[in-house]
């Protein structure tokens, strides 16, 4: 994957600011090639593709934070590449970030100050909730449930969509009800205080349709295959993270 290198300025949302850009006490190291709203970079990658931690106009400046977003890759990678001693915070954001809708896992290292962490938090809170994690190795499985996460959602309303044709009506109507429905379960599920298998048994009547549809879903496995899905996402990431020398 592409990556975008060393973000130096970011404009305020506020109209009257927009002309103004804000010099940032956060530094991109690294991050996908993701158009998030108010930032701009460098594109960097080898022949091959493969990805490059390249900062431009020089190292990490030592009054700033450095911000990494690579799946797998690891601190101690990054640190072999912009110097030891570089106060560095792991980033997972998601696509939904676009919208103000994202998911982003943290990690910092101890040594990284509380008040380092809220600069950082200034910024990926602008693009919707964050959460921190106490060990840098979970960030694979935060790749693997919330960075790929939204592409497992179009994922089932493709599929819907194409139940929904095959059953008569037409795409459009068949893809704004399944939007509609996981925007609207995904806002239930949030504001319960039940787990998920509980509003799930609530739509679930004995016999009913919805019973005769998530039977035929457990026939054919498929939560057992999601879940592997996201089992190999995550070993994925740690392939990237060996083959960067994590």
């Amino acid at each position: 994957p592409t990556l975008i290198a060393h973000l130096e300025q970011v404009t305020l949302d506020n109209a009257a600011d927009q002309a103004r850009p804000l010099r940032m006490p956060v530094q991109w190291v690294n991050r996908p090639n993701l158009d998030f709203r108010g930032f701009a970079g460098l594109i960097a990658s080898d022949e091959r593709g493969a990805a490059l931690l390249k900062i431009d106009n020089g190292p990490v400046q030592a009054w700033r934070v450095g911000q990494t977003l690579a799946s797998g890759v690891t601190l101690a990678a990054v640190e072999r590449k912009v110097g030891h001693g570089v106060r560095i915070i792991r980033t997972m954001p998601n696509t939904p970030a676009l919208v103000g809708l994202g998911m982003t896992g943290l990690y910092a290292r101890p040594a990284v100050s509380s008040s380092d962490r809220a600069l950082v938090e200034a910024v990926v809170g602008t693009t919707g909730q964050f959460l921190w994690l106490e060990r840098e190795v979970d960030l694979d499985a935060v790749t693997a449930l919330s960075g790929s996460g939204p592409a497992y959602v179009f994922y089932f309303i493709e599929a819907m969509r194409q139940a929904g044709s095959e059953m008569g009506l037409s795409p459009d109507v068949a893809t704004q009800l399944a939007v509609g429905t996981f925007l609207g379960a995904a806002q239930l599920a949030q504001d319960a205080t039940e787990p998920p298998e509980v509003l799930r048994e609530r739509v679930t009547s004995k016999g009913g349709t919805t019973y005769a549809a998530l039977t035929s879903l457990e026939a054919s496995g498929v939560k057992a295959a999601f879940v592997q899905a996201m089992k190999a996402a995550q070993t994925r990431a740690q392939e990237l993270g060996d083959a960067f020398g994590a």
